[in-house]
């Protein structure tokens, strides 16, 4: 993809106006499968943070599949966790915000680190995702359309990380850079 591309691509996700809404009436439409496999695909913060999490597995970590896996098994748990108690994890959006920038960083540094360390590291950053989701979503078969969602979104973010490999630094830079920025827009209220 050439440079302009992803240029325009960072404009148009740190542009975009949305956040995750958390006390459950938001979302409340959000009961079939087909609204919870759309959902991620409808806010910068969610896309962003599914896509760079495939796109640093591919461009650093060895075993690139486990950290994918490990963030959509940590998003599911948190999801259940919150839908079958009610429970909403404190700070969840700020949760949110670190792992755009966590996510950010690692994509723009192609941070590298043992399988095991990488799979923890999505899964925690996962949690918060799941949480705040786990409260607007209004059953089973929305959970397992996000997380179906979600693992599409990886693999995208897979095969843009395996793209990525070979072109400049900077073109990783800017995609990291757009991803954390994201987590500055939520900052400052304008996500």
């Amino acid at each position: 993809m050439k440079l302009s591309r992803w240029i325009a691509l960072s404009t148009l996700l740190a542009a975009a106006a949305a956040q995750a809404h958390t006390d459950g009436s938001a979302h409340s439409h959000l009961a079939s499968f087909w609204a919870g496999a759309l959902h991620p695909w409808t806010g910068p913060d969610h896309l962003a943070a599914m896509l760079a999490v495939g796109v640093w597995s591919a461009l650093a970590l060895k075993a690139p599949l486990r950290a994918p896996l490990a963030f959509a098994a940590s998003l599911f748990v948190g999801a259940v966790l919150a839908m079958s108690t009610g429970w909403a994890l404190p700070a969840v959006e700020a949760g949110i915000t670190v792992s755009l920038a966590v996510l950010g960083l690692l994509v723009a540094l192609r941070t590298s680190m043992p399988p095991a360390a990488g799979a923890a590291t999505a899964a925690i950053l996962a949690f918060s995702h799941g949480a705040a989701h786990g409260l607007e979503l209004q059953g089973v078969a929305a959970l397992a359309g996000m997380v179906a969602s979600t693992a599409v979104l990886h693999g995208l973010g897979l095969a843009l990380g395996w793209k990525l490999r070979e072109a400049p630094a900077l073109a990783r830079g800017l995609l990291g850079a757009s991803v954390a920025g994201l987590a500055l827009a939520r900052l400052g209220g304008v996500l």
